[in-house]
């Protein structure tokens, strides 16, 4: 799988004017401020802030606006497990049946935050730092337990009016400044009367609602609730270590004694897992190590390191796995087969060691070898989507027309399990052009496009489509419908918003 990108500079309609509206925004991490103990009786009106419709389209716009900024982690392995960790604890919420979406983003700082729309953010950085999923699950749990107890829309109901434009200036916050209490307050400074009415601060009471709640969560989960007091912790010492330098997890989730000895006590009284195998944890936290690191062989060198300590099984693996990702990224094929060949050998084989593997097959030039291990895969694992990516893109190198039907039969039923990836309709429509369907292939692209947040050129895309003279009924209908349906968008995110090009 392609290496992720690096993160581009915020730049288009938010740093035209509307950035210092977000920088005196919301943080959706939590800004605490000491205003009292208890939370104001709101009844139910909270509950009722967003309608179902509006939460979905706050969702889609964040999820848009993260892929304008080039910072969504897309790889499935890594973006499938921690969204399934989310899933699971939500699963064992107060609230099973709220949407939510889960994100990983490559952004440095140690920080996570929860947004409108039920979305919730895990930064790199923080995955990187956490020894094990506990803890990172402790810090999932921790954000869902602010979106079930309605923290966000408290705060948000004294705004009245609640704008998608004003939502992905809060996302700014959130990327940009982390979250720091000197931004906003600079932000602040400038009167900006809309930034004032969308300025999100979560209370002490909040805080402490979201540990209690989460470490419930959290256990009831299957997850050890001492995960996020230990994250708490490891911040603390982190803070203690760089003198002033504080993490900006904990300058947007301010933990202190008092808290982290409540919190602790709480998850002593709840019931302890049985101690799980932490190797697919490990295993995406060297992938997202080995993708994300801008020089390969900085990732090399950090995995030859760890390789030179002490370390049980598991680790010695995973860092194995990550060298191997990071020697086929310097492109040294010989190396990294090698160590995928002893972790295939071994009593544990996993699947990313079968995807890589076949990677590097297609990287070093062997597609027949590719296609045949992932065609194994396929009929093996029907459905799965790290498998049916790989897959679909490895057919569709043969440049065969056959091969590139099979490619968008695949693709289509990834579309009808999770339509919302630019990647998935960039291959469709490659594959439906090289099938010969010139329509669905253009329709793809507008489609890639939208996701992507570039909704003028989507709709670009449809409008030029709209005009041939060639499109029968039905192809004229889809397209029309289509084009009404990102017109709406585009007005709801406002005209910069659907213009902007990324």
């Amino acid at each position: 799988m392609e290496s992720t990108p690096r993160v581009k500079p915020i730049t288009g309609w938010l740093s035209r004017g509307l950035l210092a509206v977000a920088l005196a925004g919301a943080s959706f991490a939590s800004v605490a401020q000491d205003q009292g103990n208890s939370l104001p009786d709101m009844g139910n009106s909270a509950e009722n802030f967003l309608s179902d419709s509006e939460e979905a389209d706050y969702a889609r716009a964040i999820i848009m606006q993260m892929r304008k900024y080039n910072i969504l982690v897309d790889d499935p392995l890594i973006a499938g497990f921690f969204a399934d960790m989310g899933y699971r604890i939500v699963a064992h919420s107060e609230k099973p049946d709220k949407p939510f979406t889960f994100v990983v983003i490559d952004q440095p700082q140690v920080n996570a935050f929860a947004a409108p729309g039920g979305v919730v953010a895990l930064h790199s950085a923080l995955i990187l730092a956490a020894d094990n999923q506990d803890e990172v699950a402790g810090v999932l749990a921790h954000e869902v337990a602010h979106i079930t107890q309605l923290h966000l829309y408290r705060t948000l109901e004294s705004t009245q009016r609640m704008t998608i434009p004003i939502v992905l200036g809060m996302l700014a916050i959130a990327i940009a400044g982390g979250g720091s209490g000197e931004a906003i307050t600079g932000a602040m400074a400038g009167g900006q009367a809309m930034a004032q009415q969308a300025y999100i601060n979560f209370t002490r009471a909040n805080e402490t609602e979201a540990d209690r709640i989460g470490i419930k969560t959290l256990s009831r989960a299957g997850y050890d609730p001492e995960g996020m007091v230990d994250f708490f912790e490891k911040m603390g010492r982190l803070t203690r270590a760089s003198g002033d330098a504080t993490p900006d997890f904990l300058r947007t989730h301010p933990v202190s004694v008092n808290r982290i000895a409540e919190a602790k006590n709480r998850a002593a009284s709840m019931p302890r897992p049985e101690p799980r195998d932490e190797l697919d944890f490990y295993l995406v936290q060297a992938r997202l190590r080995a993708l994300l690191e801008d020089q390969p062989q900085d990732a090399v060198a950090w995995f030859r390191d760890q390789l030179g300590k002490a370390q049980d099984e598991t680790r010695l693996r995973a860092d194995q796995y990550g060298l191997a990702i990071a020697l086929e990224r310097q492109r040294k094929f010989d190396e990294a087969r090698g160590l995928l060949q002893e972790l295939l050998d071994s009593n544990q084989p996993q699947l990313a060691y079968q995807l890589q593997m076949a990677e590097l097959d297609r990287e070093s030039g062997n597609l027949g070898a590719d296609l045949e291990r992932l065609g194994g895969l396929y009929h093996s694992f029907p459905g799965n989507r790290a498998i049916s990516l790989q897959y679909a893109a490895s057919l569709l190198q043969t440049k065969d027309p056959e091969q590139a039907a099979t490619a968008r039969e695949i693709l289509h039923q990834q579309i009808l399990r999770k339509g919302d990836d630019p990647r998935v309709f960039e291959m469709y429509a490659q594959a439906s052009n090289l099938a010969g369907d010139k329509v669905r292939a253009s329709e793809a692209m507008a489609e890639a496009y939208y996701q992507r947040g570039r909704i003028k050129d989507a709709m670009q895309q449809l409008e030029m489509l709209e005009h041939r003279d060639d499109l029968d009924y039905y192809q004229r209908a889809r397209v029309g419908a289509r084009l009404a349906e990102m017109r709406t968008m585009a007005d709801k995110m406002g005209k910069e918003g659907g213009d902007q090009q990324g």
